[in-house]
């Protein structure tokens, strides 16, 4: 089995989940013609590398990603940092030939982005975008559903919402380790572009491209003390926005997301409404899906719980795992993701969402952004 040495640059939340499917994928994809190989971690802080080296098997470790991409022995970089550094470093391994897996989103904005696609289609190099939602099993099913026109023949509504209630209390900081997702200059925006970003991608691979929003957004507490320098500073980010939609195919989307639901810890639910039938999901109910199907007859018409664990190809990726009846979590949709990455790479195609393709998604974050701004409908730029 051939070998592709990876250098991980940065090992918080992310990281660790990344690692996780690198570790994994082999064995439970042993078809795989090539491996993961934990070859580098690379952290600014020397102790936290050695720490998370040691824990996940990595051969060594870097302090400053730009050594760790010069290195010949690296092929692979996955970049797992906050998105203020996704474009320099996305773009010099570009550069240096090396494979770059990025976690979501692309970068802070559009135009970042449009250079980090610019970079990679110049050099030729294989690229992917960690949206993993993708690949838990149950909405890898909605996709086939989809794509058979179990629904019928028009799509009516699409709608997302994702809730958390993390940042209520006005003494949590911006900046820093744990808190850099509310400084807008490390994460270019709110929940537009943490969570809705997750939800927007979902939609688009589900239902097809978005053609306009009209948003609203929300910044409750105006003012956060910053983790790093101490100073009270004005809060750049979204904690809450919601917008409508048009998508292509004539269906209209409503999307919610807050930090500021009390009692939600990371509810995302989506469902999807069609001429014959219905489907929905909840990440908390990660391993089943919802229909309904009009066609079904009258005394038995009814919503149905789709338990998303059997094998022999009903279920997408469950195969690979336990007997059926016993689920797996959401640390596996890394896993699947690495594996459809590696597939595509030893036949030479591009794995889904490449940059180019999160690049939609970004256009679309931004839309939102302009449009709550300007308070009216507009259009996502193609």
């Amino acid at each position: 089995m051939a070998k592709l040495n990876l250098g991980l640059i940065g090992c918080g939340f992310m990281g660790r989940a990344h690692t996780n499917a690198h570790k994994r994928v082999a064995d439970f994809f042993p078809d795989l013609e090539c491996r993961p190989v934990l070859q580098a971690v690379c952290d600014v802080k020397e102790e936290a590398a050695r720490r998370f080296a040691a824990q996940w098997g990595y051969a060594s470790i870097e302090t400053d990603w730009r050594r760790l991409l010069d290195r010949s022995d690296i092929d692979a970089v996955d970049i797992c940092v906050p998105n203020l550094y996704h474009k320099e470093i996305a773009i010099a391994a570009a550069e240096r030939g090396k494979i770059v897996l990025c976690e979501k989103p692309l970068a802070r904005n559009s135009a970042e982005g449009e250079e980090m696609v610019a970079a990679v289609e110049k050099a030729g190099v294989p690229n992917m975008v960690w949206y993993n939602y993708r690949r838990i099993p149950a909405v890898s099913l909605a996709k086939a559903l989809i794509d058979e026109g179990k629904l019928g023949r028009q799509i009516y509504h699409y709608r997302a919402n994702f809730l958390q209630d993390w940042t209520i209390s006005p003494d949590v900081p911006q900046g820093g380790d744990g808190t850099w997702r509310l400084d807008v200059q490390a994460a270019g925006s709110g929940v537009t572009g943490d969570l809705l970003a997750h939800c927007i991608d979902t939609a688009i691979w589900l239902n097809g491209s978005v053609n306009d929003v009209c948003a609203m957004t929300e910044t409750f507490v105006k003012e956060r003390k910053h983790a790093v320098s101490g100073a009270v500073q004005p809060v750049g980010i979204d904690d809450a926005c919601a917008f409508f939609c048009h998508f292509a195919n004539g269906s209209l989307g409503l999307f919610e997301s807050t930090r500021y639901a009390r009692g939600h810890k990371a509810l995302y639910t989506l469902e999807i409404n069609g001429t014959d039938a219905s489907i929905r999901w909840d990440l908390h109910d990660l391993h089943r899906l919802e229909y309904f199907d009009h066609r079904d007859e009258g005394r038995l018409r009814g919503w149905r719980s789709i338990h998303v664990t059997d094998h022999g190809g009903a279920h997408p990726y469950m195969d690979r795992w336990w007997v059926p009846g016993l689920q797996i979590g959401y640390e596996h949709s890394f896993v699947h993701q690495m594996a459809d990455f590696l597939k595509c790479y030893q036949s030479g195609q591009a794995c889904s969402p490449n940059f180019r393709e999160a690049l939609e998604t970004q256009r679309i974050c931004d839309a939102v952004l302009e449009s709550a701004r300007k308070r009216g409908w507009q259009d996502v730029p193609r």
